[in-house]
């Protein structure tokens, strides 16, 4: 039984060879594309579970490839990139990926950050509000459907997870350790760039004036909290 179907983007072929053979000896399904205007065109005739994406390819780069397919897609984008800088992995973030791995990198860091993408968190606590109704935003937690300052918003699978998660534990402080870990994985706790990055966008989207929250407020040297609309 398929663990997957992963999309492995890569212009060199020797690596998606590879990547392939590891994939499948894990049980993932794996189709190839060697750019990233391929990568477009198998995504909308495969629908595959989850796109490996390099960063650094000729013609249409990793980035402009991964704003391409979150322009029509929810999928989990995870970008391979030999650059190990902040300024790179937020670029990527940046661009609607859920994941930035470094080359090079062991095939069980890879598997965890597939399976890490794969996964959706839990909801939080139990007893957690299953909505949110007020002049300034609305959230339904069953049917992820959000609206905010009188329009719907479209937020993507991640950005909806951190928010879902903040909204739970609602007037209380969340460390950023405890956020990373709740929605990507036990794996993760030591990277706050991914939510600077998650925590700004969904703002963008929430937010009348981001600059200013009212309802996603920085806990300086904690994390964040959520201010629940009164």
């Amino acid at each position: 039984m398929s663990a997957g179907k992963i999309l492995v983007v890569d212009d060199d072929p020797q690596i998606r060879r590879v990547m392939k053979a590891t994939l499948v000896g894990h049980s993932y399904e794996v189709i190839e594309a060697r750019t990233g205007e391929d990568a477009l065109e198998t995504i909308l005739r495969e629908m595959p579970s989850l796109v490996l994406l390099d960063m650094n390819m000729p013609g249409m780069g990793g980035l402009e490839t991964c704003r391409a397919i979150r322009g029509g897609s929810d999928i989990p984008v995870i970008i391979l990139s030999v650059r190990n800088t902040e300024k790179d992995k937020v670029a990527a973030l940046d661009a609607g990926a859920d994941d930035y791995v470094t080359k090079p990198f062991s095939i069980e860091e890879l598997l965890a950050r597939i399976r890490a993408a794969l996964r959706r968190s839990p909801s939080g606590p139990e007893g957690g509000p299953r909505a949110i109704a007020s002049e300034d935003l609305e959230i339904d937690f069953e049917t992820r459907r959000v609206r905010a300052n009188g329009k719907d918003v479209r937020l993507t699978p991640k950005e909806f997870e951190v928010l879902r998660y903040l909204v739970a534990h609602a007037g209380k402080p969340v460390a950023h350790r405890e956020l990373l870990q709740a929605v990507w994985g036990p794996d993760y706790g030591d990277e706050p760039e991914y939510l600077r990055v998650f925590i700004n966008q969904v703002r963008k989207k929430i937010e009348a004036n981001p600059a200013r929250p009212k309802f996603i407020v920085t806990e300086p040297w904690v994390g964040y909290r959520f201010v629940a609309p009164g």
